[in-house]
């Protein structure tokens, strides 16, 4: 906890005290010389007898005021309070294949490794996007709602894993879906980033996931990954990463994973979004960061925050009141009764 937010208030402090004490006494000393330049020496002293006390109280208060000013300035703060954050924040959900066929190595070190990468990299560059993710393979679960939280984001990205969900195949409709259903209450163009090798078992159900998607203004990018020549799926594999066997079919045929671009590239043209051939991670989140451009912005909570209460009230209070006292002390004693009569100096 710092007791202060803006400390530096307190060197501009001592650099008014010591102008202001500067002034003071240049003038209490030009007054002197005026003095006894007209009454003789001495006369100062005789003059300003009865006003020495109260003038020294009234410094005091005068240095106090500016203390306590320079104080409420360095915003003391103490005691912790919730603020909620608003922004203008474009919709985003990133869709992610965990499908077996993502193991698949076409790719150095796997598809499912580069598609982390890139993610990863791509939520960092995101800057005015709420995001959420959703892990898919024939069914699609919610991995994180969207949030601006971008520490969240990378570590649901780095938890993702093939076989992490206990259906198998891949259908792209249920991610579309689903992206639609989270993205439905938020107004404009919103959009579903896509990730998958394509390989879609229940083809027949993409129509109906492109009606929701054109229903909700769901723009979606898809991003092929894996190459069209295909590649072999490890089953299992050692310590060192070395593939033991292949994943086969019920028949006991090796299952050969070929990216599969024509179905990726009619549900991107009907939601008039963009198909991207995955290359490197830099470039893909690249172009997926560009087609994000123009999403419509919608103001929405931010989440909230713990933050430090601002105390400035009481030392600007204080502050206040040596000033007022400055102003009205007394320029002698006895003012008010008491002491000598008003305008009479014994010389």
């Amino acid at each position: 906890m710092e007791l202060f937010g803006k400390p530096i208030f307190f060197i501009y402090f001592l650099l008014a005290a010591g102008l202001t004490a500067a002034v003071l006494a240049l003038g209490k000393a030009r007054k002197s010389r005026i003095i006894s330049a007209l009454f003789g020496t001495g006369a100062y002293q005789k003059l300003t007898h009865a006003l020495r006390l109260n003038h020294t109280v009234n410094t005091c208060f005068l240095f106090a005021g500016l203390f306590f000013l320079f104080a409420a300035l360095a915003r003391p703060q103490w005691g912790t309070e919730i603020v909620q954050a608003q922004g203008q924040f474009a919709q985003t959900v990133i869709a992610v294949d965990v499908s077996a066929s993502m193991k698949a190595r076409d790719l150095t070190p796997d598809r499912l490794a580069n598609a982390k990468s890139m993610l990863s990299m791509l939520v960092s560059n995101l800057k005015e996007e709420r995001i959420g993710i959703i892990a898919f393979t024939s069914q699609a679960f919610i991995q994180c709602p969207v949030t601006t939280d971008e520490e969240a984001l990378k570590y649901f990205i780095s938890s993702l894993r093939a076989d992490m969900l206990p259906v198998p195949g891949t259908a792209l409709a249920k991610p579309v879906e689903l992206a639609a259903r989270m993205l439905a209450k938020y107004p404009g163009q919103k959009a579903l980033i896509l990730l998958t090798d394509g390989e879609d078992h229940e083809k027949e159900q993409l129509k109906a996931a492109i009606t929701a998607a054109q229903k909700n203004g769901l723009r979606v990018i898809t991003i092929g990954i894996g190459t069209q020549d295909g590649e072999l799926i490890p089953d299992k594999v050692d310590a060192t990463g070395k593939v033991l066997e292949y994943k086969k079919d019920k028949s006991g045929k090796t299952v050969v994973s070929k990216l599969d671009e024509n179905a990726l590239i009619e549900l991107a043209r009907a939601t008039s979004g963009a198909y991207i051939h995955y290359s490197t991670p830099a470039q893909v989140a690249a172009q997926v960061e560009k087609n994000l451009k123009d999403l419509d912005k919608s103001t929405v909570s931010a989440g909230g925050r713990a933050r430090y209460k601002d105390r400035y009230q009481i030392p600007l209070a204080l502050a206040i009141l040596c000033f007022t006292l400055w102003l009205a002390w007394p320029a002698r004693r006895g003012v008010g009764g008491g002491g000598r009569k008003k305008g009479t100096i014994k010389l």
